[in-house]
């Protein structure tokens, strides 16, 4: 596969599909991916070659500093998001080091944002998946949700709906992380966290 500057980047947003799951810690991932499908002014269709809602597009500046872009929301369940992410991978010549996969992370206080190349899973099912398809050399923005309060089960916490309280900061943390994946695909991963790694 090809590793040039040319080649495509694949945004992979983690969530779990279906209405009920929609407003989910573990699905900020989706949250992430439907709004840089906004800002791009696309629609997600369906993927004939994988289980998954794609978007093909370019992001950044005319010119040069020009990315095309494979927007991806997998449709399998979160501890089956492997097979459709690699699948794509394979279709549109994806290098590994140009997957980028946007998640929740319980081991960040809410809100804060990481961007990271390889490394563990941290417990998180739908980067095992990932991990366990194609390897772990693939870009990581992590969206801390924090841990669960009191003896909450880690399972339950994330598949509840953010709280009102964190409500009243998501869309504007969903905006900076959106931000912080332009910045990773147009100006690099150095630069990405100098500015968005808090």
């Amino acid at each position: 596969m090809t590793t040039d500057a040319n080649a495509p980047w694949l945004i992979v947003g983690l969530g779990n599909p279906g209405p009920e799951y929609a407003g989910n810690r573990h699905n900020v991932g989706f949250m992430v991916a439907d709004l840089l499908a906004q800002r791009i002014g696309g629609r997600f269709k369906r993927a004939s070659r994988a289980q998954a809602q794609v978007l093909e597009s370019r992001i950044g500046p005319p010119g040069p500093g020009n990315r095309r872009v494979v927007l991806a929301k997998p449709m399998s369940y979160m501890n089956l998001s492997g097979g459709p992410v690699n699948a794509l991978r394979d279709f549109y010549k994806v290098p590994t080091a140009h997957v980028v996969a946007v998640h929740d992370e319980l081991d960040i206080d809410y809100g804060t944002l990481r961007l990271k190349l390889g490394g563990g899973d941290n417990g998180h099912n739908g980067l095992k998946s990932m991990t366990k398809a194609m390897g772990a050399e693939y870009h990581r923005v992590r969206f801390g949700i924090g841990r669960p309060p009191g003896r909450m089960q880690v399972a339950d916490f994330v598949l509840k709906d953010f709280s009102a309280t964190e409500r009243k900061e998501l869309d504007y943390l969903v905006d900076r992380a959106a931000d912080a994946v332009e910045c990773l695909v147009i100006e690099g991963l150095e630069r990405a966290q100098s500015t968005y790694n808090t």
